[in-house]
């Protein structure tokens, strides 16, 4: 279902035109606006879920399915060397539009796109007390 007031769900149902390079019944596949990299495109649901959390699993599958068939239909044609698949969920996590969507970010040697973190350290029992809640969770 669409949320009258978000701004992806009316890219994502053509009410407001795009370079759409890829629709079906589910998602458009668009160039996005500020790109991070030449040919970088947002995968957009047509219906409207803030992110992966409100995302049922089918159209969760799907989106990566496109993916998957955007990515290779890139690979094949685009002169590129690498490809980031991004997702962002919340705020803290660099989200900006809460509207779930897939960013799929050609990659160039030497372009400008920063996508990283700084490695950490864990320990056994953070381990073990994060897999245990989790798994708690998914009984």
């Amino acid at each position: 279902m669409k949320k009258d007031d978000c701004i992806f769900c009316k890219l994502a149902n053509g009410d407001i035109p795009t370079n759409t390079l890829y629709e079906d019944e589910v998602v458009r596949v668009i160039f996005d606006a500020s790109p991070a990299s030449k040919g970088h495109v947002l995968i957009l649901p047509k219906n409207h879920a803030d992110d992966i959390y409100g995302l049922d699993d089918e159209t969760a599958a799907h989106v990566f399915q496109v993916a998957v068939k955007i990515a290779k239909a890139m690979k094949e044609t685009c002169d590129y060397e690498g490809l980031n698949i991004v997702q962002n969920n919340g705020l803290a996590a660099g989200q900006t539009v809460m509207h779930f969507h897939m960013h799929l970010i050609p990659r160039y040697k030497n372009d400008t796109v920063s996508i990283g973190w700084m490695p950490g350290k864990t320990s056994d029992e953070e381990v073990a007390e994060v897999k245990a809640a989790v798994e708690k969770a998914l009984n």
